[in-house]
């Protein structure tokens, strides 16, 4: 029989999805491992993809997306990130996950290196080999409040080096990069040549300071901006995202997303565009509730004697348990599980420096929240 690509053997999995996995096969389980929002998208949301499906309208759509969604598209960028872009700079993707992948397949070949935040979201290094590409971890250390340390950053950049991964608010921290931060990685990019990708699932969900995106600061065309609909509109399964690409990509993205998924399904894309263009009540009553769950927990937290990181952007709280974890945060993770019946994501999961923390998702109902956390073991 022949095998699968030898490359597809070191290809790392989810260890989040593997806590989720075991969680879902006990009852009654507390699930804070998972970042999914709670609420339910609103039924005008809903019943813009239902319509569709009645309509008929699910037959092909033009490869970058349907025209009322990427003026919308267009329209948020302008109006909330300062972003004045071509649609022709707008792709629609399966989820930002989709436009993930397709910003580091344009920009990595074979064995080139990719600076990748540690911790940082699994899919950065999943992605990377799955192209055969290497991630290289820049690590956020606790005593800097997990904001990169530019020296030690510029120091880890070879001449295979051919991206840099910025991802603000942070997916599993909760921290976010200020404009003077990023400013000085752009510049760190620009005397190295580097590409950015720019990951900005989560910002409308900030906490003190105004979400910046790199793109803004951007003069010669070096970024690439990814986000999505999963978070901010409850939509995590409708599976809607964009890439933002420098101008004058159009035929490659043509070639690109047509070997890939050729397009998303209308249905979805009718309901992004009535979540982007309708009433915004329901974003700003989901930021209110995070914000009053976080402060709940926190509190909670610190009474408790728990050492955790105050977050200042997305939905989680990135949590210090290496007092009981013994080295092995994994394994206390699923016994943890198996013990109290709460679930939460190891943060090895997220990478070498997350040995010994966790992170617990506050999107969920604050009583479950509270009651969770108050299971956690308190240090002597």
């Amino acid at each position: 029989m022949p095998e699968i690509a030898p490359h597809i053997a070191h290809m790392p999995g989810s260890g989040v999805r593997h806590i989720l996995e075991r969680a879902l096969r006990r009852p009654g389980t507390i699930i804070l491992a998972v970042g999914e929002p709670g609420e339910v998208a609103p039924d005008r949301i809903r019943d813009a993809a239902a319509d569709a499906w009645r309509a008929g309208a699910i037959r092909y759509t033009p490869n970058g997306g349907i025209p009322p969604l990427r003026d919308a598209i267009r329209e948020k960028l302008a109006r909330e990130n300062g972003l004045d872009v071509d649609t022709e700079q707008i792709w629609v993707t399966v989820g930002a996950t989709q436009a993930l992948h397709l910003a580091m397949a344009l920009t990595l070949s074979h064995g080139d290196e990719v600076l990748v935040p540690d911790p940082g979201y699994t899919t950065f290094t999943m992605n990377a080999h799955l192209l055969q590409a290497v991630p290289v971890p820049y690590p956020l250390h606790p005593e800097r409040d997990f904001q990169p340390d530019l020296a030690e950053l510029e120091s880890l950049v070879t001449p295979r080096t051919r991206a840099l991964i910025v991802n603000t608010p942070s997916n599993p921290l909760g921290s976010t990069f200020d404009r003077s931060t990023l400013e000085a990685l752009i510049s760190l990019a620009r005397r190295h040549d580097l590409w950015i990708l720019s990951d900005e699932v989560y910002e409308r969900f900030t906490w003190g300071a105004p979400h910046v995106s790199p793109a803004t600061l951007d003069r010669d065309g070096r970024v690439l901006s990814v986000f999505s609909m999963s978070k901010t509109y409850a939509m995590t399964g409708a599976r809607v995202g964009w890439l933002v690409t420098p101008p004058g990509w159009r035929q490659t993205m043509l070639r690109v997303q047509e070997s890939v998924v050729s397009c998303v399904d209308e249905p979805s894309q009718r309901a992004a565009t009535e979540a982007l263009t309708g009433d915004q009540g329901a974003v700003s009553q989901s930021a209110a509730h995070y914000r009053d769950n976080l402060a709940a927990a926190t509190a909670l937290l610190s009474t408790r004697g728990l050492r955790h990181l105050t977050p200042t952007g997305a939905f989680y709280l990135w949590i210090d348990v290496s007092h009981v974890s013994q080295g092995d945060v994994m394994a206390w993770c699923e016994r943890f599980l198996d013990e109290q019946g709460v679930a939460v994501a190891p943060g090895s999961a997220f990478g070498a420096s997350g040995e010994g923390w966790i992170r617990v998702c506050l999107a969920s109902d604050r009583s479950e929240l509270l009651e969770g956390l108050s299971r956690l073991p308190a240090p002597a």
